[in-house]
């Protein structure tokens, strides 16, 4: 599946850029994100509860970010199992500044793959669920930000 979006948020590049690459502050964005473990500068691991329909299965996700070039491009790829469920994901954004004074603009896309019991459900139930769990993220980012 592939997502694409663009965000505006109220706060200057630099203070976006520390954010989206600090796990400890974006990770409790992330709805069902139980707990963050910074491995290294580039690598952490993630545990999340994730429903989608009437399944719900917790993850363990490792994570890499594989290319940084602050304050303007990241790349991240995470990998994760749940009983019966695996998950692969490759996420990027750029930064730009935004239209307005001391606002950014976060182009972002993902390509996600999802197999065994939860890619079941079908492309329909998984593509809305994440969908608004994107929003979520989002919708939290802005409000730490923007604060």
């Amino acid at each position: 599946m592939h997502f694409e979006g663009s965000v505006e948020i109220r706060a200057p590049r630099d203070r976006v850029w520390a954010f989206v690459t600090d796990p400890n502050q974006v990770g409790g964005c992330g709805p069902g994100v139980e707990s963050i473990e910074v491995i290294d500068d580039r690598h952490f691991r993630a545990r999340a509860k994730v429903g989608i329909g009437f399944i719900s299965a917790r993850f363990l996700v490792d994570l890499e970010m594989a290319e940084l070039t602050p304050p303007e491009r990241a790349v991240i790829r995470a990998r994760g199992q749940a009983p019966g469920s695996a998950v692969d994901a490759t996420a990027s954004m750029n930064l730009r500044d935004g239209a307005a004074v001391a606002t950014t603009t976060m182009d972002w896309a993902a390509d996600v793959t999802i197999a065994g019991t939860i890619a079941s459900l079908g492309g329909r139930l998984i593509e809305g669920t994440a969908n608004k769990m994107i929003g979520q993220t989002f919708d939290c980012m802005r409000s730490r930000l923007e604060a």
